[in-house]
């Protein structure tokens, strides 16, 4: 009896433990950015060594420097509730990364696999975190990007979750999506599942828009498709060398085309074939 009541008392606890954790995210993807940001002002954190520290916000723009911001984005226009974000803050420090902001346009390069982008945070070690921009000026998914291993992943579904996903770095440390994704996801992807659909595959997808993308591509070149997909998923973007110069980015889509370079013999190397 006593241990039919305590597994009773065990199912209910998680019940409410799930129930409350998805009331949670709820709430979090009905967020705007800066209702995120507000949010968790008041947490406080305890550093690896043991010291306290707390958001400290950047100054937020003027509407003219926003305007300004706004030149280097495809559609030449800040989406509302970016410029609301921007105004209130325009970014913030956090113990464990490089300053996270809000107005890095354009500054992180790799414009094979990112066009449009913002830089929002580095590690210190070379590594990104960037939100994609899309052809129509909407801010999209967050991606960290890794060079040890050449990895991409997606981190965040948008802007508000990455808010909330450092808010959650800070209290769960190791167990955070960040940190999983940054000490384990990205080995996992390089030496497991470098997350690539045979160009073939595609070619005879059902699904159009693969297959038409696919169809464009040369014959010696893989796909990595991230559309509706589940954060920590990814693809190893230098599998086949470093070489990224002829990888190729759908136009509206999270659908990629890396070149599958294929190793030449002593005779070709030396005679150029």
């Amino acid at each position: 009896m006593k241990q039919t009541v305590s597994i009773i008392l065990t199912i209910l606890a998680l019940t409410i433990l799930i129930g409350c954790k998805n009331k949670t995210n709820e709430k979090t993807e009905n967020m705007t950015p800066t209702e995120k940001l507000k949010s968790i002002l008041i947490e406080k954190y305890v550093s690896e060594d043991g010291d306290e520290y707390k958001v400290e916000l950047k100054e937020g723009l003027t509407d003219q420097q926003i305007d300004e911001l706004a030149k280097r984005l495809p559609t030449g226009q800040v989406p509302t509730e970016i410029r609301g974000l921007l105004k209130f803050a325009s970014g913030f420090e956090f113990f464990g990364l490089e300053e996270v902001t809000f107005d890095g346009v354009g500054q992180f390069g790799f414009e094979e696999f990112f066009p449009h982008s913002v830089q929002l945070a580095g590690d210190g070690f070379g590594n990104f975190w960037i939100l994609d921009v899309d052809k129509n000026g909407n801010w999209g998914s967050v991606f960290y990007v890794c060079h040890d291993p050449a990895v991409i992943v997606k981190h965040s579904d948008n802007l508000t979750q990455f808010i909330e996903h450092v808010n959650d770095f800070g209290k769960n440390g190791n167990k955070s999506n960040l940190d999983i994704i940054h000490e384990k996801v990205v080995m996992d992807i390089w030496i497991k599942d470098d997350g690539f659909i045979e160009l073939e595959t595609a070619r005879q997808s059902s699904d159009t828009t693969l297959k038409n993308f696919a169809l464009s591509l040369p014959d010696n070149f893989v796909v990595a498709d991230l559309r509706n997909k589940q954060n920590q998923s990814g693809f190893a973007w230098g599998k086949f060398g470093p070489n990224i110069d002829k990888a190729k980015r759908h136009e509206t889509e999270l659908i990629w085309g890396i070149e599958k370079q294929v190793k030449k013999g002593l005779l070709s190397r030396l005679f150029g074939r």
